[in-house]
């Protein structure tokens, strides 16, 4: 019997399960999948040579997350790659901004808004050591927030309760300066508009600003082997192919897990599930355990949106006609806040985007090692909704959507179709079969909107990780602090643990 299993080999899985075994206990991670990693892996899926990520392809959190530092990585092998620009902002009128982690070259390129910038850049590098450990933190981070200096809190609790388009006219004087946050808000289901929603591009931007959007050398699998290396020096283990059909429960008390396989494992101490909120309250616990209010909030969960990939093969960079870019670890498209607020009722009322916002990812710019000699891989995705008309995107409907994405760039880049070797699309269905977490193609845990945050998430009063089965945690990013592929999740949530055991 081990003292505790944990459900899910993610990054958010793989950080509680090496704080455990770290802690003296001993520990068994089951991953459903037949490779580690969730969502954080590697793939060869266009022409050999060509490495394409699977999920998260950039990670501002990589230096800066409490966990990783805790954790390790690259006292275990792993390498990061940065670019000289990490987000561009281009547009097809030819205007273009950008946010470096010097802040020198960000001033250049913002042009007259750059001041305004270097102010919340600089205080931002005096801070961010306080602010994040308080925003990353198990909420209420009681401890934590009074360490935050008086301007700071007047700065973040001013962004809170804007809108993204709101605090981006306060701030910013040009267009191309102004579409950044809303336009960094966009990786979730945040739209420009959305009351208390410049929180999360603001954060994507000053991060920026500090750790910059790092890329693994290598892929990102390079993440998941330094995880599992940490967790095997730790005496952890893991079982691939094991995916958990059903969880045990005795006296209110989490007691096993039952694999697909007929498998059972026991547990002395606890259960963390680093897995959709849904299918822990739905599929792993039986309805009569679970109570109605929490039935009826997992029926009908706060979803975010959908997510198209594209992974491209090509022979030669994407000849962007603005600088920044082409030195760019990131690109985000969108030529206004007025074009991103377009896009995104699109995206809600159901329709596939005319015109669609991107990220988009050039990830062999900064690690070479991704691509054959003198050809380059690009990496891309959009929000969409979950379906179509209710029905799984449709093979015409990915390939409409598809020359969409292509033509947005070609006017961006012109020449770029002439670069491309070889493409794989990725449809909302399609991320979803791949890793079961991402329901309905959603790469946030649920959605990053204020009403799905906080004490809200995944629901009061189940906020802080243990749910209302003793020992049984929920450790993903369905829970505070949502997404970001920091580790904090499931690392918070085996704190709890810990806590609860005196530890």
């Amino acid at each position: 019997m081990t003292d505790v299993l944990v459900i899910g080999s993610g990054p958010n899985g793989l950080a509680a399960a090496i704080r455990l075994a770290r802690a003296g206990l001993s520990v068994e991670v089951l991953e459903g999948n037949g490779e580690p990693g969730g969502a954080v892996r590697a793939n060869v899926t266009t022409l050999p040579g060509f490495v394409h990520d699977f999920g998260a392809a950039f990670f501002p959190f990589a230096k800066v997350s409490p966990a990783w530092q805790a954790i390790d990585l690259e006292g275990a092998g792993l390498r990061w790659a940065h670019g000289e620009v990490d987000t561009a902002h281009p547009a097809r009128d030819g205007s273009e901004s950008a946010l470096c982690r010097d802040v020198e070259a960000s001033c250049e390129y913002l042009g007259s808004d750059g001041e305004k910038w270097r102010g919340i850049a600089e205080l931002w590098s005096r801070v961010q050591d306080k602010v994040l450990p308080a925003l990353l933190a198990p909420f209420p981070p009681l401890r934590q927030g009074l360490a935050i200096p008086p301007r700071a809190a007047l700065l973040l609790a001013e962004v809170a309760l804007s809108s993204g388009r709101g605090f981006a006219e306060r701030l910013f004087e040009t267009e191309a300066a102004r579409r950044i946050f809303p336009a960094l808000a966009l990786h979730t289901d945040v739209g420009p508009e959305d009351s208390m929603g410049a929180i999360v591009g603001f954060m994507l931007g000053v991060t920026a600003s500090y750790g910059g959007f790092a890329v693994p050398v290598g892929g990102t699998s390079n993440i998941t082997k330094a995880l599992l290396k940490r967790l095997h020096e730790a005496h952890g283990r893991i079982h691939t192919g094991r995916r958990v059909q059903r969880l045990e429960v005795e006296h209110g008390r989490v007691t096993a897990a039952l694999t697909e396989d007929g498998q059972r494992f026991p547990v002395n101490v606890g259960v963390i599930a680093a897995t959709a909120a849904p299918t822990l309250f739905l599929k792993l616990l039986s309805s009569s355990l679970v109570p109605s209010p929490i039935l009826a909030k997992m029926n009908n969960p706060s979803r975010g949106f959908g997510t198209f990939k594209v992974d491209w093969a090509l022979s030669a960079a994407v000849p962007w006609k603005t600088p920044a870019s082409r030195k760019a670890a990131v690109v985000h498209t969108g030529e206004s806040n007025a074009d991103l607020a377009r896009f995104t009722r699109e995206v809600r009322e159901g329709r596939m985007p005319e015109d669609p916002y991107l990220v988009i990812g050039q990830q062999s710019l900064l690690d070479p090692s991704r691509a054959p000699t003198g050809k380059h891989t690009l990496w891309a995705y959009s929000r969409v909704p979950s379906t179509l008309d209710g029905q799984p995107w449709s093979e015409p409907a990915k390939r409409e959507f598809l020359s969409r994405i292509e033509t947005r760039i070609e006017m961006l880049a012109p020449g770029f179709r002439d670069t491309i070797l070889a493409r794989t699309v990725h449809s909302p269905q399609e991320l979803e079969r791949a890793d079961e977490n991402l329901l309905g193609g959603d790469l946030g845990g649920g959605s990053a909107g204020i009403d799905n945050q906080l004490l809200f998430r995944p629901f009061f009063p189940y906020f802080r990780y243990k749910t209302h089965i003793e020992r049984l945690y929920l450790g993903s990013s369905y829970a505070h602090p949502g997404a970001g592929v920091h580790g904090m999740c499931g690392y918070n949530a085996a704190g709890m643990l810990l806590k609860e055991l005196g530890q």
